[in-house]
């Protein structure tokens, strides 16, 4: 019986290893939202860190969030590190790119809980007097993130995150007075 057992076992466990092997290698997530401001202003609010927290979707997880910069007050050079709650997590932002009012493109690295790289992108298309902004973020399933994966969502969890910080952007960006040109 002891060794019908282990044999049914290790079936089990080579078909969860199997199954989680078998995922994808990859992920990609994305969100858009049209924004009532011109492209510069929607830019400047993901262009600097310091910024971030009006609108931030994971800042209200934990309020008590430790936060710190580094590099370059803005733009490309510019760091953002945070150590929060198990909901945040702690890691680090690197934005590597940053085209005026076009791309934003943000180096991710996640040390918990779970260890892991990702790139993020804030793209920003003008479409009459709005800003069509566009979330998104991409990286690689390592095998723990992979069977993760098999019982949580990323698209909902993550996406879901994007919605919200989205919509905060818009709310924080709408309301900011307009400088004339």
């Amino acid at each position: 019986m002891l060794i019908k057992t282990l044999i049914a076992l290790a079936v089990i466990a080579i078909v969860v290893v199997v199954v989680v092997a078998s995922r994808p290698a990859g992920f990609h997530v994305t969100r858009t939202a049209r924004i009532a401001a011109p492209p510069p202003a929607v830019f400047a609010q993901v262009n600097d860190f310091h910024k971030w927290d009006a609108w931030n979707p994971w800042a209200k997880l934990d309020p008590a969030m430790k936060q710190s910069y580094e590099g370059a007050p803005a733009g490309v050079g510019a760091v953002y590190i945070w150590a929060g709650n198990s909901q945040v997590g702690e890691g680090r932002m690197t934005l590597t790119e940053s085209r005026p009012s076009d791309l934003i493109r943000i180096k991710m690295e996640f040390l918990k809980p779970f260890a892991n790289t990702s790139t993020a992108e804030f793209t920003f298309r003008p479409e009459g007097d709005q800003t069509v902004v566009t979330w998104s973020m991409e990286g690689r399933n390592n095998f723990m993130a992979k069977a993760i994966h098999l019982v949580v969502n990323m698209d909902k969890m993550i996406g879901g995150q994007f919605e919200k910080g989205l919509a905060q952007m818009k709310a924080v960006t709408e309301a900011a007075p307009r400088t004339s040109s």
